[in-house]
């Protein structure tokens, strides 16, 4: 099974409730609790047999012995589509990663059906293949204007259907942690089109 996330921000003080940052406010009122829980949710969802894309921001800046451990027990096999907070400079974290990337094109499957998929740590407003259907997951923007800026975008490209196949929409997905549907874990592409309301079909048809 593959499973995407982003912005984790272990040890990320400026992400928590309170902290008065402006960033994600998120529920958690220490490091330490927030720490706690998102390592028991991804591992009693994630087997050593997944893989899971965690799509930039695993931390902050700076090396840290506290993130290694974290990352450690982190179940299943992770590749790091690195993003702006990522520092790898300590080589005993970067060899805890399969694989460490800026972009990377992957192919994933539900019931049958092949999905293309583009996962970069940014926004991209024009990717590859997506006036064909291929998707974009990516992360960044946490659950700030400027996501909600690029979404009314994507929305404004899918008005104009003389950029893409008539039945084929638009489609880029914000896998930040703290977004609703993320729930602080990492969710299958499944998950992720059920979310947002797309019905997958039992298989696709042809050509698609």
């Amino acid at each position: 099974m593959n499973y995407y996330i982003s912005d984790l921000h272990f040890c990320c003080a400026s992400q928590l409730s309170g902290s008065g940052s402006g960033y994600d406010e998120r529920e958690y009122k220490t490091l330490e609790e927030m720490h706690a829980d998102m390592l028991a949710r991804w591992n009693r969802k994630v087997t050593n047999g997944d893989t899971v894309y965690i799509l930039g921001d695993i931390s902050k800046r700076g090396k840290s012995e506290e993130l290694i451990a974290l990352v450690a027990q982190l179940k299943g096999h992770k590749i790091l589509v690195h993003g702006n907070h990522d520092d790898l400079s300590d080589y005993r974290l970067r060899q805890l990663f399969e694989e460490v990337c800026n972009y990377k094109e992957i192919t994933d499957n539900i019931r049958g059906n092949a999905y293309k998929l583009v996962l970069c740590h940014y926004p991209i407003l024009f990717w590859n293949g997506q006036h064909i259907g291929n998707i974009l997951l990516y992360g960044h923007t946490h659950r700030s204007p400027e996501d909600v800026f690029f979404q009314d975008c994507i929305k404004r490209l899918n008005e104009r259907k003389d950029l893409h196949e008539e039945d084929q929409d638009f489609l880029a997905i914000n896998v930040g942690c703290m977004q609703p549907y993320m729930n602080y874990e990492p969710q299958s592409l499944k998950e992720l089109l059920e979310a947002r309301g797309i019905e997958i079909p039992e298989k696709k048809k042809k050509g698609r």
